[in-house]
């Protein structure tokens, strides 16, 4: 019996640490999502158009994440992807008069499309050639938009109207907040699963070692073109939403400064880390809106502080950890 004691004696600390943290990570996640729910009321509707764009970024960020942060894949021009789901959706709504929500899959598909025609490829050759060749397509992109006449030309698409669901108009600022949110939810979990998936360790050894992976049996052009195609619908998903939140769409949406914000915001938190990447996403968005009084000087402000945090946390702002597996 003393034996017993002893034993449950030595399970206890560590087992009530172990439940401490884990109802403390639930505690802060609940408390992280009534502070969301509350803050169209609270803030008012400038504030939460501002979150809303915001958690789009975080959308965003996440799926280019996948590319970046889990394969170590440089994109350069991942706003071609946001254009493509955007522009797929504009055009099957206003031209075709389609639902949105049956144009949202015809904007993954061509989407996944998009991705494998670039990517395959370019994915085969190694060093900064997909960097050269994502920052041609973004450009490809945005100025075959503003020339063809189905895609409004230099105009853009305006007129794209807002969808229903289940007998709710999602029409008001604070009703696409609450739908970004969602999303930026679904986005953190299907990024997590994939993290701890077994193609998010293949990921991760061709991120690190592409010979040894390769020498490990993992087909690393495969699972390349995989991150690369997961990270292109998740940027369609977030256009398709961006489309019918702002009700038109033109090229300048769409610039290679679009993809450097979203590429800034995971290099910002820590690249392939989940938290790291929403924070650097909300930085980026909200850090200037937050400096808005220093007027002219706002965004030489910011760009300091971006500096100082590269050179203090070159890592990232959030800490790492272990990938052992």
């Amino acid at each position: 019996m003393a034996s017993d004691a002893r034993v449950l004696a030595r399970l206890a600390g560590p087992l009530a640490g172990f439940l401490s943290r884990g109802i403390g990570r639930w505690i802060a996640l609940a408390l992280l999502f009534a502070a969301m729910a509350a803050a169209p009321f609270v803030l008012g509707e400038y504030a939460t158009v501002i979150l809303t764009n915001a958690l789009l970024y975080v959308v965003l960020a996440l799926g280019l994440n996948v590319v970046v942060g889990y394969a170590g894949l440089l994109d350069l021009g991942y706003a071609a992807f946001f254009a493509v789901g955007a522009y797929t959706v504009g055009i099957l709504t206003l031209r075709a008069g389609m639902n949105f929500w049956l144009t949202l899959p015809a904007a993954v598909a061509v989407a996944a499309v998009a991705g494998v025609v670039v990517g395959g490829p370019t994915l085969r050759l190694r060093s900064d050639y997909l960097a050269i060749v994502t920052l041609g397509f973004g450009e490809i992109v945005r100025i075959t938009a503003r020339n063809l006449p189905i895609t409004g030309m230099a105009s853009g698409l305006s007129g794209i109207r807002q969808p229903w669901l289940f007998g709710w108009h999602i029409a008001t600022p604070r009703d696409f907040y609450y739908v970004f949110c969602v999303l930026a939810t679904a986005a953190a979990i299907v990024s997590a699963r994939l993290s701890d998936s077994r193609l998010g360790r293949a990921w991760l050894y061709v991120r690190y070692d592409e010979d040894a992976a390769e020498a490990m049996g993992i087909d690393r052009v495969r699972v390349k073109l995989a991150a690369y195609v997961t990270g292109a619908i998740i940027g369609a998903i977030g256009g398709a939403f961006f489309a019918v939140n702002l009700g038109a769409i033109s090229p300048p949406s769409f610039s290679f400064s679009q993809s450097v914000s979203i590429l800034m915001a995971v290099i910002l938190g820590g690249m392939g880390k989940i938290p790291g990447v929403i924070l650097g996403a909300m930085i980026v968005v909200l850090g200037p809106e937050l400096l808005r009084s220093l007027g002219e000087f706002r965004l030489l402000v910011f760009a300091i502080g971006l500096l100082l945090i590269m050179l203090f946390r070159p890592s990232g702002l959030w800490p790492g950890r272990s990938h052992a597996k």
